[in-house]
């Protein structure tokens, strides 16, 4: 009997990205079954279909790509749930692997390496460039020999939430940080929420007196 074609769902806040990269994974043995442009509808979408492969953002409106990673990867043990990002900071790396991603690829990658990556998911491939996976290895050693983990805090913190975080340390409002990074001010104050209740701290002054001691 033929081999069933991989199942993937796609999330990305982008709609031509989306498109872009639906085109690449036009093939016969892949067959894309849905796409969201947010964690909460991908979060209906990957539990309705139950994809072999959830190719995932990081930056996401309201919740961030690494905190849909923790909901989802316990409920979908049989999902690879790959990111797949601009991102190339370490702690969005360490925090996506640390809450059950199998994998990390970066949007400069051509359709063709971004089709081989997720063909390569069958046979047991590691979706991951090797200084990602070397990045991987290193903390883990770390760990291993009694070092400790980074900042579990620090890693758990999207891209977009660090940004926020900084300019809210510069004193700057909502409306000015929305304007400085093209979001609404609504999504401005749920990635606030967000990052308090991830540095476990109760308003924005000790979020900011956090982010100035480093």
């Amino acid at each position: 009997m033929a081999e069933q074609p991989l199942r993937v769902l796609l999330v990305d806040d982008h709609a031509l990205v989306r498109s872009a990269i639906r085109q690449a994974l036009d093939a016969p043995d892949i067959e894309v079954v849905g796409e969201a442009g947010s964690a909460e509808r991908a979060m209906e979408l990957a539990l309705e279909h139950r994809p072999d492969v959830l190719l995932l953002d990081i930056d996401l409106p309201g919740m961030s790509g690494v905190e849909t990673v923790r909901e989802l990867a316990p409920r979908l043990p049989d999902t690879r749930i790959v990111m797949l990002t601009v991102s190339t900071d370490r702690r969005d790396l360490l925090g996506a692997v640390r809450n059950g991603a199998s994998g990390y690829l970066t949007k400069d990658l051509t359709g063709e390496a971004l089709l081989r990556a997720v063909r390569g998911i069958r046979q047991g491939d590691l979706p991951m460039s090797r200084a990602h996976a070397a990045t991987v290895m290193s903390h883990l050693a770390r760990g291993t020999r009694g070092g400790g983990e980074t900042d579990a805090v620090g890693d758990a913190l999207s891209a977009r939430e660090r940004e926020v975080l900084r300019l809210l340390a510069e004193g700057l409002t909502d409306r000015e940080i929305a304007s400085a990074l093209s979001i609404s001010p609504r999504t401005v104050e749920s990635h606030v929420s967000s990052l308090l209740r991830k540095l476990g701290v109760r308003n924005r002054a000790e979020a900011a007196q956090r982010y100035r001691e480093g």
